[in-house]
């Protein structure tokens, strides 16, 4: 699934090849692509004809492009394997995972394609932020699309309080790793990247949160934006053609992951063979001499 990183490839390549440009007409050709517009495809569709992109928008791993009267916006999620890609002035290419295409004034088309069809597109209003700054990394307008009202801020956000964040993930009564992975919490953090900020860290994901000392806490953090920083320089992880940025560039921070993915091979800090845990339907992968198990974990 796109983690902050791979959203964030998005929204910059969106900033710089849609904004400024007006929609002219709205193809759907899969209702379930835009079930979270609740009026329905019809009002999905005339929402958007005739208004300009003026803003790419992301938090965590929500994304919006804010419309010109400033106060409705065109939100998406990529769930699973959901890209948005430009499609070119005069090109004829159909994504046989076409959902949703967006013609523009100048000919070219921003395509909405899913193959696993669990992402989704919305045209919701836009509601002030709970804590009065800006809404998102791309716009200074203290908004958000009132989905994300609830969504907490990510580690790459510059209004983020990060000692207020290390005071909630201490409040926690769980798993370490589950902690990172509530949106209502930090946003953005995924699967790969709390693993792989762990493994940085040296934290077990099990650990308790309520165990945690201050320092821990910076550490975990440290670790996932650390990775995240990394990732988003190498354009995001990609693990087969369902992750591509707005140009169709797969990201290759995949060859980078030191666990993630990696169980049985040796760790890349001590050589112990990289573990594979079960965890909330998924895995969890760590090392079990740097990431010691707690003796009580939360799982």
């Amino acid at each position: 699934m796109p983690e902050l990183p791979e959203v964030e490839t998005v929204r910059d390549g969106l900033a710089r090849h849609v904004l400024g440009r007006t929609v002219t007409g709205v193809e759907v050709r899969r209702d379930y692509s835009v079930r979270r517009h609740d009026a329905g495809p019809l009002d999905f569709a005339g929402r958007l004809r005739g208004r300009r992109l003026d803003a790419a928008v992301r938090r965590g791993k929500f994304l919006w492009l804010l419309l010109d009267t400033g106060d409705d916006a065109l939100m998406a999620h990529l769930g699973m394997s959901g890209q948005l890609l430009v499609r070119a002035p005069g090109s004829r290419v159909e994504h046989p995972h076409l959902r949703v295409r967006l013609e523009l004034d100048d000919e070219s088309a921003l395509d909405f394609v899913d193959q696993r069809t669990f992402g989704h597109l919305s045209v919701p209003d836009l509601v002030p932020t709970p804590d009065g700054a800006a809404g998102g990394l791309g716009s200074p307008l203290r908004v958000v699309p009132e989905p994300v009202r609830h969504i907490a801020r990510d580690l790459l956000d510059p209004a983020l309080d990060r000692a207020a964040l290390v005071a909630a993930v201490r409040r926690r009564r769980t798993g370490l790793k589950r902690a990172l992975l509530d949106q209502t919490v930090v946003s953005g953090i995924g699967n790969i990247y709390a693993d792989e900020g762990l493994w940085r860290a040296q934290l077990h994901y099990a650990r308790p949160t309520e165990t945690l000392r201050r320092a821990e806490v910076e550490r975990a953090l440290d670790g996932a934006f650390e990775v995240m920083t990394e990732a988003l320089a190498q354009g995001g992880t990609s693990f087969d053609a369902l992750y591509v940025n707005v140009n169709g560039a797969s990201g290759y921070f995949d060859r980078s992951l030191a666990v993630y993915g990696q169980e049985g091979r040796p760790c890349h800090r001590c050589g112990t063979p990289v573990r594979r845990d079960e965890f909330m339907n998924r895995s969890s992968y760590s090392c079990p001499r740097c990431q010691p198990r707690p003796r009580r974990g939360r799982f």
